[in-house]
């Protein structure tokens, strides 16, 4: 039976490796093919890729294109702003955003001419609230970047109230959707964000390098990125040195020759969720998710993510109590094929489709083994 919790890093389903294996090897025989049909069908193989993604969020059309990862994204965004929204002005995160996009924003700071402002945490609290964030959030903050869901307290943020306080404060207003989409409801249509990152990993199910960027098509035409090339015009064809103009659409945040492997390998994850859908995938990791979440307060073990539903995306965190090695707690549940990680003293279980109820089982024995019983289960 699948001990499998860990969709916060890398997100799978049924017959993940024989769609995989089918699509890289379809890929393969066209890359191979001794003729100049190569690109053409590459360049469709990205194009679905998109297209599924648009759907996915339901983004318009030419408003998202492919990245590396969510920094790469994020840094080509920055780099197409026009001066007025950066230039003298804050630059909003939350303290508990993915540390390698602060590490990014920490850098351009000074080039770019914003000032960095981080929300932090309150004492002895595992998540930003909202509320804080609105508090800190005036009509001085050129653009904001929201967590969707974060990778270390699986708190998920309500994006709709805090982008319309972003419009009211004249603010851009951009998210990482990485650790919430393809198991919590997400659509750039509901929430009125102006661009959006994300990578495939995770839920969807994909490989590193098939990360997205998705800007409102409003502020495109606005946006002329400093990561530029021939793919950057509306002909990538057209090598006149002395007069590049860029694409009308998303396609102005591309540059040089697109990466599409990445792209042929996450394509049947996203298309597996989108057969099965959101709301299915959402409603299995509820109930396995509420059976950890049940049995931890019941042994009086700290649950650090959100006990509401609407707040948590699809993982639980669990503080391992001092002198618990939460290195040590994962080694010994890896030995029993039951899979999770840590990060310091915090326990992340991420239950998905192909979790089975029998490994949760094992597994909540197994930490009570290890952890201990407290409260109404002790007596």
């Amino acid at each position: 039976m699948a001990g499998y919790f860990l969709y916060h890093s890398i997100g799978t389903f049924p017959g993940k490796a024989e769609a995989m294996a089918a699509a890289l090897s379809a890929f393969s025989e066209i890359w191979s093919a001794e003729d100049d049909g190569q690109w053409p069908a590459a360049m469709a193989a990205r194009q679905s890729f998109v297209d599924t993604w648009r759907m996915l969020i339901d983004a318009p059309g030419g408003s998202l294109t492919t990245a590396e990862n969510v920094t790469t994204a994020l840094y080509s965004l920055i780099g197409g702003l026009p001066k007025a929204h950066l230039e003298g002005r804050r630059f909003l995160v939350a303290g508990d955003c993915f540390p390698s996009l602060h590490f990014l924003l920490a850098k351009l700071a000074e080039r770019f001419g914003f000032v960095l402002d981080t929300v932090p945490l309150r004492p002895g609290e595992t998540w930003v609230r909202d509320e804080d964030v609105i508090a800190r959030w005036q009509d001085d903050v050129g653009v904001a970047l929201l967590t969707f869901v974060t990778s270390t307290a699986s708190h998920r943020c309500d994006v709709a109230r805090l982008a319309e306080h972003g419009r009211r404060m004249g603010t851009l207003v951009g998210v990482d959707i990485t650790q919430g989409v393809g198991v919590a409801p997400f659509t750039v249509s509901a929430t009125g964000v102006d661009f959006v990152v994300s990578s495939s990993l995770k839920w969807l199910c994909g490989t590193s390098g098939a990360g997205v960027l998705q800007v409102r098509p409003e502020l495109l035409a606005t946006c002329e990125p400093e990561l530029r090339g021939w793919f950057s015009q509306e002909n990538p064809f057209s090598w006149d040195l002395d007069k590049f103009a860029y694409a009308s659409d998303v396609r102005r945040f591309d540059h040089g020759t697109p990466a599409i492997l990445a792209s042929v390998a996450s394509l049947p994850g996203l298309e597996w969720v989108m057969r099965t859908g959101i709301d299915a995938v959402r409603a299995r990791n509820l109930v396995l998710t509420g059976r950890i979440i049940e049995r931890a307060l019941e042994n009086g073990w700290s649950v650090a993510a959100p006990l509401d539903e609407r707040q948590r995306g699809g993982s639980v965190m669990l503080t391992l109590p001092e002198g618990v090695d939460a290195a040590r707690v994962v080694s010994e549940l890896r030995a029993e094929k039951l899979y999770c990680d840590a990060r310091g003293s915090t326990l992340r279980l991420s239950p998905g489709m192909v979790t089975s109820d029998e490994a949760v089982e094992r597994l909540l024995q197994g930490l009570e083994q290890r952890i201990g019983l407290r409260g109404s289960r002790a007596s």
